[in-house]
């Protein structure tokens, strides 16, 4: 497969500015500084595409970027990068703005075609659990991943594993894609799942 085009489409503030094309839309979900952002430009071979920032907390609106690819079941379709969410440095005020925002797109978007969960693979938060649980409970069950996986060892990755699924409350055989996107390990897998979510 080849990645014809990727581009920034547009930032969101509200949901009235949400796109009005009709194309598949996969939503990226996650603490902030998980890097939601860094596994964006590692999937679309881009360096700086979706800005990264090491201040938790940088992506404050709806992002969305238009992908066309040389697979026909991936034709086009918009990546979109929600804000974090977790220990953000940034006011309460944005706090509040940012909940309804995400709230409604993630519930009211007949588009969305799927969901992908990132955690970090060293660390699993009690907010990763129960934002799984809410996605579970609005119906958006998601494709989880598991960044940075390039800074564990071999040896540590059944591990981690094991850990991250023990945290989340996985059943046996729920898949967890293990992500770095200094390496691109698990890019491969990703792509697949996300035609899969497209095809359904």
């Amino acid at each position: 497969m080849k990645i014809l085009a990727a581009e920034f489409i547009k930032s969101c503030v509200d949901p009235a500015q949400f796109p009005v094309e009709d194309r598949p839309e996969i939503a990226f979900v996650g603490r902030s500084n998980v890097g939601k952002s860094s596994l964006i430009n590692s999937l679309l071979h881009r360096r700086d595409l979706a800005k990264v920032s090491r201040t938790p907390g940088k992506t404050r609106a709806v992002n969305v970027f238009g992908v066309s690819t040389s697979d026909p079941d991936l034709a086009r379709f918009y990546l979109v990068d929600l804000p974090g969410y977790g220990f953000a440095k940034v006011s309460q005020s944005i706090r509040i703005q940012w909940k309804p925002l995400i709230e409604t797109y993630l519930t009211s978007r007949s588009i969305l075609a799927g969901v992908v969960l990132l955690v970090e693979s060293r660390v699993v938060t009690v907010q990763d659990r129960q934002t799984l649980a809410w996605l579970h409970s609005i119906g958006r069950a998601p494709l989880i991943v598991a960044t940075k996986v390039d800074k564990l060892r071999t040896s540590e990755r059944a591990d981690a594993l094991r850990r991250i699924s023990r945290a989340l409350g996985l059943l046996e055989g729920e898949m967890v894609i293990l992500h770095s996107s200094v390496t691109g390990e698990g890019n491969h897998q990703l792509w697949s799942a996300l035609r899969a979510m497209i095809k359904t």
